[in-house]
């Protein structure tokens, strides 16, 4: 961890840092309440050891002023002058330990592992809030369809290992979900689960993204900066369309695999990385070395083991299931009651190719259930999915449409294919909030046209 010691007492803080450093940790050390308060506000720290006496300065008041400036600092008290209103009015600010000086190695270990276990749980909790609120429950993951279950048989048995992963499959097919699913099933579960999209940030800020910076490093790096790397430390790094990664850095990341060592931007200073790895890609990376894109000995470090997922339309026997877990996440989420899909909303979604795969599905219930007013969902409600007029494919280049018929066909295919919003901003160059209007307006047009027929 990183972690800020704040003592004036010279021989114990250097004492106490050197058993810290001893156990792996990174230490930065000062003497003063302003010392303290700027360290904290342009870097962050997991942990602070903080004396209750600097000089003439209260320690107390100083407790306050951390967890202000951070609220996710674990503050542990140290004082030679322990007792029991001291205890209780550091717990009262926010101090989750107190450390009678003097103290033992061993105490300051049994006080790093609660706070570590701590971090650990609220990181849990993080999690699966997310997964509540984004997901019914992994229901993507959950697979009947033969082909889907031989794919996640593997993956369940490869996931107690260290192994590193690839995920390869068509965009939309699942990757994400079921790279949580292996880390779900870890001897890491208890750690963090840290993704990183390789696409969606230039070389400059991946890098950074990726092992962290120093101040002063590049424009804008106006504090230091812990990269994905260290935020997964102990648990699992997820590269999300690693055939993306510039290569400039694909050597950085074969370091990280084969030393697990890594420094961050502006800085020489090599750090340990404990992370096990899983990445994903739609492309085929075969044909990405032969063009000179993607380094081979970072295909074969990622490639221990590799897992096909196959394409919605090449699992019939999900489909209906899990449209059926998308309508009941969504229903519930709308207060709705709508139960069940009509025959010929079935046989629309059966009749479909899914070239967005999950994420198309995913966002064609739930614009279904914002269209349909309740009962069932009817194949209208799917227009998405049903044949449209010179709107069945997307229109060529140079053909008989209108610039607006292009456009909108357009931002319909990449809305299909993406999970948010602010993804299919980024790919068309518009803000969210116009695409978010456009979006209004097609699903106003569409009730309108319904309540007109």
């Amino acid at each position: 961890m990183r972690i800020l010691l704040i003592d004036d007492e010279r021989h114990i803080a250097r004492m106490l840092s050197v058993a810290l450093e001893t156990d792996g940790h990174e230490v930065s050390a000062v003497e003063s309440s302003s010392s303290a308060l700027r360290q904290v506000q342009k870097s962050a720290f997991d942990a602070a050891f903080l004396d209750l006496r600097l000089g003439k300065e209260d320690g107390m008041e100083l407790l306050a002023q951390l967890r202000r400036a951070d609220p996710s600092l674990a503050v542990v008290v140290i004082t030679a002058f322990a007792s029991i209103p001291t205890a209780i009015e550091a717990t009262r600010l926010g101090a989750v330990d107190y450390l009678p000086k003097p103290f033992t190695p061993e105490q300051v270990r049994l006080v790093l592992a609660r706070v570590e276990k701590s971090r650990g749980l609220q990181r849990r909790v993080e999690e699966l809030e997310s997964l509540l609120e984004v997901s019914p429950a992994n229901s993507e993951v959950l697979a009947g369809d033969p082909a889907m279950r031989q794919v996640l048989e593997l993956a369940r048995k490869t996931a107690a290992s260290r192994a590193s992963i690839i995920l390869l499959g068509e965009s939309g097919t699942g990757k994400s979900v079921l790279a949580r699913d292996i880390h779900q099933h870890s001897l890491q579960a208890d750690r963090a689960f840290v993704t990183v999209s390789c696409p969606s940030l230039s070389r400059e800020l991946l890098e950074s993204e990726l092992f962290g910076h120093v101040r002063g490093a590049f424009t804008g790096a106006v504090a230091d900066k812990q990269g994905k790397v260290a935020a997964a430390s102990g648990g699992t790094l997820y590269l999300d369309e690693i055939g993306e990664l510039p290569l400039e850095i694909q050597p950085k990341l074969l370091r990280l695999l084969q030393e697990r060592e890594y420094e961050r931007v502006g800085e020489t200073q090599t750090h340990h990385a404990d992370v096990r790895v899983i990445s994903s890609t739609n492309r085929n990376l075969g044909q990405a070395i032969k063009e000179g894109k993607f380094r081979d000995d970072l295909y074969y470090r990622l490639n221990v083991v590799a897992l096909h997922l196959p394409p919605l339309r090449e699992r019939p026997r999900d489909l209906e299931r899990l449209a059926t877990a998308h309508l009941r996440f969504f229903a519930r989420q709308s207060g709705k009651s709508i139960g069940d899909f009509s025959p010929e909303a079935k046989a629309a979604m059966r009749n479909y190719s899914w070239p967005g795969n999950l994420r198309e599905l995913r966002n064609a219930i739930e614009r279904a259930v914002i269209l349909c007013p309740g009962g069932c969902v009817e194949a209208e409600h799917l227009s998405e999915i049903t044949p449209r007029p010179a709107l069945d494919r997307l229109p060529e280049v140079g053909a008989a449409v209108t610039i607006a018929e292009l456009t909108d066909e357009h931002i319909r295919r990449v809305l299909a294919r993406t999970a948010r919003l602010e993804e299919a901003a980024g790919i068309l160059g518009i803000d969210v909030a116009t695409l978010y209007r456009r979006r209004r307006k097609w699903q106003t047009e569409t009730t309108e046209i319904r309540a007109d027929g």
